[in-house]
């Protein structure tokens, strides 16, 4: 795109005059390729800072340009199945937890008929772009007629987006720790259902920065309190001492998206700590 404030040569003119280049061996050579045209360079081990730099910096501008200022944020697993695939699922617990997908879809429907509102610039439903949860929460995002955006990352297994995300608003990622910090940026709550390693992992991420004051303390909500406290004793950190009774005031267990809908709107009246200061 060109820059009407610059007097200088775009960029792109320049990657396509370099494509009429003669069939020389200097011109054809390696080491003469532009270098932000250079694939081979830009993959270069010495390169990974500038790679990491544009990992974050592409989002943030298509975010920007959509407008999109906060967001509420989904996690939870990938292989949660959807209610009419239930039959099929690797275990009979995967099967139970299909009524997470129904309340990770209606969660999303209400929260974005709310950002409609907005223009879809406030509380835009944010998720990891793939099956399951996420796609529960981008599907529910489009019943209610709004934008979402999905976060995606390249794994072993080739997960691609699901067809829900808002297709401008779809981004793939390389580093996991700077679509993290995508996740969190504009996040105004962040609801986790039930799921794995990664979904922990996103969960305790979440907590620590607000634990730590890095960021602001916002909604953590976690749909079903059977399973949460199946998997992480609270209490048993508490009483060791690895955390203090207080943290336990971090997040809300909640069932239904309609409980999860009340936190948010009542979670300064909660008696929650104050906000902590921003990121």
């Amino acid at each position: 795109m060109k820059d009407d404030r610059k007097p200088f040569r775009d960029a792109q003119q320049d990657i396509k005059s370099v494509q009429r280049l003669p069939n020389t061996p200097q011109a054809q050579s390696a080491s003469y390729r532009l270098a932000f045209a250079d694939p081979d360079f830009l993959c270069a081990p010495e390169l990974r800072p500038v790679r990491l730099q544009l990992e974050l910096l592409k989002p943030e501008m298509g975010l920007d340009a959509r407008g999109v200022n906060s967001t509420i944020v989904l996690f939870g697993g990938a292989r949660i199945p959807r209610p009419e695939d239930r039959d099929g699922a690797r275990s009979d617990a995967l099967r139970d937890m299909s009524q997470y997908y129904e309340e990770a879809r209606s969660f999303a429907r209400a929260i974005t008929a709310r950002s409609v509102e907005t223009g879809c610039t406030e509380n835009v439903v944010v998720t990891g772009g793939g099956p399951g949860v996420m796609e529960a929460g981008n599907r529910g995002a489009s019943d209610a007629g709004g934008c979402s955006v999905g976060l995606n990352i390249v794994l072993p297994h080739e997960q691609e987006p699901n067809h829900y995300v808002t297709p401008d608003l779809c981004f793939n990622f390389h580093y996991f720790a700077i679509r993290k910090m995508h996740f969190l940026m504009r996040a105004k709550a962040i609801a986790v259902f039930p799921g794995g390693f990664g979904t922990m992992d996103e969960l305790f991420e979440a907590l620590t920065l607000i634990q730590t004051g890095r960021m602001e303390q916002v909604p953590v909500l976690l749909f079903g309190e059977s399973f949460w406290r199946d998997v992480v004793n609270w209490n048993a950190l508490v009483h060791a001492g690895t955390i203090s009774a207080d943290d336990l005031n971090l997040f809300r267990f909640v069932e239904t998206a309609e409980d999860a809908l009340h936190v948010i709107d009542t979670w300064t009246l909660s008696g929650r700590r104050g906000d902590i200061p921003g990121r």
